[in-house]
């Protein structure tokens, strides 16, 4: 190859490498701000451990503080209610939000207006929904109680179901995304496949378990994944509803983290914020190692 000629592809590679790197140096910038420093911030502190009383520096204990808290009975709870939490709220709502998206694919007269209802709870917050749930569980004014419906000590104060309020509160306020990713799903499969499985004398069920859900399979595990980083995020819901409790029952890990920055406890909140992401990190590889083996992408 001439010399000249291979300068000239290398200077203009050089150029080209520049501005893709010009172009995204405000993007590393914020990233590097906002992410990049306070994530390795987290490890730092978690390495010193923050004395009882304000204005004393933080002591370097290496790995012992990390030792002392993944250890603890108090972690061990939050772990343990955070997963019963996951489990409690990703399956039910996915489920849920596609018999809505099922019933919503019909092709019905006025089916836009229940499509708009099912997907309404999108634009709900979380705060809002935890004010909602909060007034229906009210011992007081809850319509819930007035029905008859009701336990002693009341359901937010009750130890075995105030973490079941609290899913059904989370299951409903993310049901409106759940229905319309479902709903995407169904849209996007062929009906030219769903008439000739009518046409072969396929039953509902059989089309459904054999040629619905395969094709909806890579939805599925979209909807899985994300609902389960969701729910190991969660935080308002548990601030709004119980704090916590009642004796730490619906202390999830993200509540965790929250109390020991209240504390003050900088350095035990930066070690369960570094479990908080191992444990997601390790939850999703393994999602994504079993899980996706059992996703269809054919058409």
């Amino acid at each position: 190859m001439d010399v000249a000629p291979r300068k000239r592809f290398l200077n203009r590679r050089r150029k080209e490498a520049g501005l893709g790197y010009l172009m995204l140096a405000p993007s590393l910038l914020i990233f590097s701000v906002f992410v990049f420093y306070p994530f390795f911030k987290n490890f730092y502190l978690g390495f010193f451990r923050t004395p009882p009383f304000p204005g004393l520096p933080a002591r370097y204990v290496g790995l012992d503080q990390f030792r002392e808290v993944l250890t603890s009975d108090y972690f061990t709870n939050s772990f343990r209610v955070t997963i019963v939490f996951a489990l409690l709220t990703v399956p039910a709502g996915i489920i849920l939000g596609l018999l809505l998206a099922m019933v919503a694919n019909q092709r019905l007269r006025g089916i836009g207006a229940y499509r708009t209802i099912f997907s309404s709870t999108v634009a709900t917050s979380v705060a809002v929904a935890s004010v909602i749930f909060g007034t229906l569980l009210n011992p007081q004014v809850g319509l819930l109680p007035w029905l008859g419906l009701t336990t002693n000590p009341a359901i937010l104060e009750n130890p075995k179901y105030a973490l079941f309020a609290v899913a059904v509160t989370t299951i409903w306020q993310n049901l409106g995304l759940s229905f319309i990713v479902m709903s995407s799903g169904l849209q996007a499969i062929p009906d030219e496949i769903i008439e000739a499985t009518e046409v072969d004398g396929a039953r509902p069920w059989t089309r459904f378990w054999r040629v619905t859900l395969p094709l909806l399979s890579p939805t599925v595990f979209f909807a899985f994944v994300v609902g389960s980083i969701v729910a190991f995020q969660t935080f308002g819901q548990i601030d709004l509803l119980t704090q916590g409790g009642p004796i730490d029952k619906t202390n999830v890990l993200t509540y965790a983290i929250y109390k020991a920055l209240r504390d003050q406890n900088e350095g035990k909140a930066a070690v369960l914020a570094v479990a908080l992401f191992g444990v997601t990190l390790l939850l999703t590889t393994a999602q994504m190692r079993i899980l996706e083996r059992r996703v269809h992408y054919g058409n």
